[in-house]
């Protein structure tokens, strides 16, 4: 696309951003539909010929002679099969239905065959459409948005071992807490991306497709030839696909599969949208330190500004893609009594919703490139919060019996300013053995982390 048609776009997808979104155009675009649905309808002529009861016959140079009809697909195709809907094309009238247009377009593509009988036997547009999608969004997921999220999870893990041992203060409900490392949190974030990323992958291998027919009871193909075991030849062929065979359906796939993989992008979506909102944070109190790009402006305003805008634009892209996401998933599953065509519409976004992500996870492998942590500040930040270390204080004088050791403290630092001497001024008074005072009086917030650097070793 041209920066003119960028710029006359009506989504940001197909225009601003068409440089992050482009990947996912062998997947996600009409024409891709269209390719996908002529691969199912090909590959259905041949599984038919398969079958001893239909007088069909196709030597080994037509089977290759028919894939070559999909596999060399091309944009002038795509455009003859949308001229079939809205035009018409030849002898044939236009069709205003893109299921039928695609049947005569691949009847136009086997003309002087004997196949024209056969191209589309006993199916409906369901059939055809819901092993499309699936093996489309299948392979948009693994191929595209897979490979970004390892990435991510691999950069995070890498970015954990380098900084395992980074002392940071921890802060809960936004306070000063028992301090952490600055590896260890991002540890956390890996092993929950890693989860996760379990839960797609199930997801992906759990997309089922149906092949039963109108209703969803092989009618048509019964009554044509009842002595076939249409199941069987379904289950063979959906399969033969690389998706698991629903048998049990109305006209429509009832999409739980979809909604499945959705919730489980959605989950992967929460983890990052977690780690940029996390990640704005530390930027902003200066924990973490950002790369000004040279000729970069930051604010229109004020020339100083290095603003978190990678996070931010994440942060972003994903709350609207998890939006997407849900919506799909709750308007998917229901369909009035056997078939309502209102889902036909609403699948023309699935793409929109996988951009989103894409557009998230891009922008933000680009934020984590750009961070570097500020240990000096994690330092000043420490030694400014001494109270913190009064988690464990407490701890140990419990240990020795002191049973009031968690009012002692408290008294000593809640909504007080303490500093490293008040503690060992009440150190001094302790009736404790002197090794326990020693031990006490070493105590400080940076080493104060507990297994913090080894935790990262949790990760695989």
């Amino acid at each position: 696309m041209t920066d003119r048609g960028k710029l006359d776009a009506v989504s940001p997808l197909d225009g601003r951003y068409a440089r992050y979104t482009e990947p996912l155009v062998p997947y996600a675009s009409e024409g891709a539909l269209v390719r996908a649905r002529v691969r199912v309808e090909v590959e259905y002529l041949i599984a038919l010929a398969d079958l001893p009861d239909t007088p069909v016959s196709l030597a080994a140079d037509d089977r290759a002679d028919l894939r070559a009809i999909y596999e060399g697909f091309d944009a002038d195709d795509a455009a003859l099969v949308k001229q079939f809907e809205t035009e018409g094309y030849g002898e044939y009238p236009a069709t205003n239905h893109d299921v039928k247009a695609v049947e005569y377009f691949v009847r136009h593509a086997t003309e002087g065959s004997d196949l024209d009988q056969w191209i589309h036997f006993g199916l409906t547009s369901e059939d055809v459409t819901n092993l499309a999608y699936r093996l489309l969004i299948r392979d948009a997921v693994t191929e595209v948005l897979v490979p970004h999220l390892r990435e991510l999870r691999d950069a995070l893990a890498e970015m954990a071992r380098e900084y395992r041992d980074v002392s940071m203060l921890a802060r809960t409900h936004g306070q000063p807490a028992t301090p952490t490392t600055f590896g260890k949190e991002v540890a956390v974030f890996a092993s929950r991306l890693g989860r996760t990323l379990g839960r797609v992958s199930e997801a992906v291998d759990g997309l089922s497709g149906k092949l039963a027919g109108a209703s969803g009871t092989y009618a048509a193909h019964r009554v044509a030839y009842p002595d076939v075991d249409w199941p069987a030849f379904a289950a063979s062929f959906v399969e033969g696909l690389g998706l698991e065979h629903e048998p049990l359906t109305t006209q429509v796939n009832p999409c739980d599969d979809l909604a499945a993989l959705f919730d489980a992008l959605r989950g992967v979506n929460s983890v990052l949208l977690d780690l940029d909102r996390d990640a704005w944070l530390y930027v902003s109190d200066r924990y973490l330190g950002q790369e000004a790009v040279a000729g970069e402006t930051g604010s229109s305003t004020m020339p100083h500004k290095v603003n978190p805008i990678d996070f931010e634009n994440s942060e972003g892209n994903l709350s609207k893609a998890n939006a997407d996401l849900v919506f799909l998933g709750e308007y998917l599953t229901t369909s009035r009594l056997q078939r309502d065509l209102s889902d036909s519409t609403v699948k023309r976004n699935v793409g929109a919703a996988l951009a989103h992500c894409l557009i998230g996870y891009r922008k933000l492998q680009s934020g984590l490139g750009t961070v570097v942590p500020n240990e000096t500040v994690m330092r000043e930040d420490l030694e400014a919060t001494p109270e913190v270390i009064g988690e464990a204080v407490q701890t140990i004088l419990r240990r020795e019996g002191h049973g009031d050791a968690y009012e002692r403290v408290k008294e000593l630092t809640r909504g007080e300013e303490v500093t490293l001497a008040d503690f060992r001024d009440l150190f001094a008074d302790l009736d404790v053995p002197d090794s326990v005072r020693e031990d006490l009086r070493a105590l400080t917030p940076a080493d104060y982390t507990g297994f913090a650097d080894e935790l990262v070793e949790e990760l695989d």
